[in-house]
């Protein structure tokens, strides 16, 4: 059925198989079992959250009850379906999974883009980018760390360009994004 909509498949006999797999970056959602032949579904769901796998799972079961479904759900599962699974709840939910995966994956991009653009910057660009992004003004940025205004400016330009970054507004969130530590403003 999810060939038939087009979508690549890739079938594992086993949760090892699956570990084995040289190219599972490549696997943009897993459904998986709970009732495995050597292995229940949620034992491998609970390791696999201990695992750096960020692949949006779907568990599915013909004997799920509540604490079940739970479980799945508090490990990171992004559905639980019960048996027999309706071939469009199926495909609804893996088409969810494949939207959460291809938006993580940009995500992921982008903050390894920033953070490459980041390590361009010089020590003091950086000093200058943590004030700046405070909310700092040029004449409190060279206040605070002993330099000129006409410096600061310089820093504060270069690195803009080296972050591409358009407004303050935009280094405030790529140093979430990056997860610098901003002293509190004021």
């Amino acid at each position: 059925m999810l060939r038939s909509a087009g979508l690549s498949v890739v079938c594992f006999a086993s949760t090892h198989e699956y570990l084995a797999h040289p190219d599972r970056a490549q696997i943009h959602c897993i459904v998986l079992d709970v009732h495995l032949p050597e292995r229940s579904g949620l034992d491998f769901l609970d390791s696999v959250a201990q695992m750096d796998v960020t692949t949006p799972i779907i568990v599915i079961s013909g004997f799920a009850d509540i604490p079940m479904s739970v479980r799945a759900m508090k490990a990171g599962a992004v559905e639980f379906l019960t048996k027999p699974v309706r071939a469009m709840d199926l495909l609804a939910a893996v088409e969810v999974a494949i939207t959460r995966d291809r938006a993580l994956r940009s995500l992921r991009s982008m903050v390894s883009e920033l953070k490459a653009s980041y390590e361009t910057l010089t020590v003091r660009e950086r000093e200058v980018f943590v004030h700046v992004a405070t909310g700092m003004m040029n004449k409190q940025v060279a206040a605070a760390i002993g330099i000129s205004e006409a410096t600061v400016k310089l820093h504060r330009g270069t690195l803009m360009r080296k972050m591409r970054a358009n407004s303050v507004a935009d280094l405030v969130r790529m140093a979430d994004r990056l997860g610098v530590d901003l002293p509190p403003s004021g």
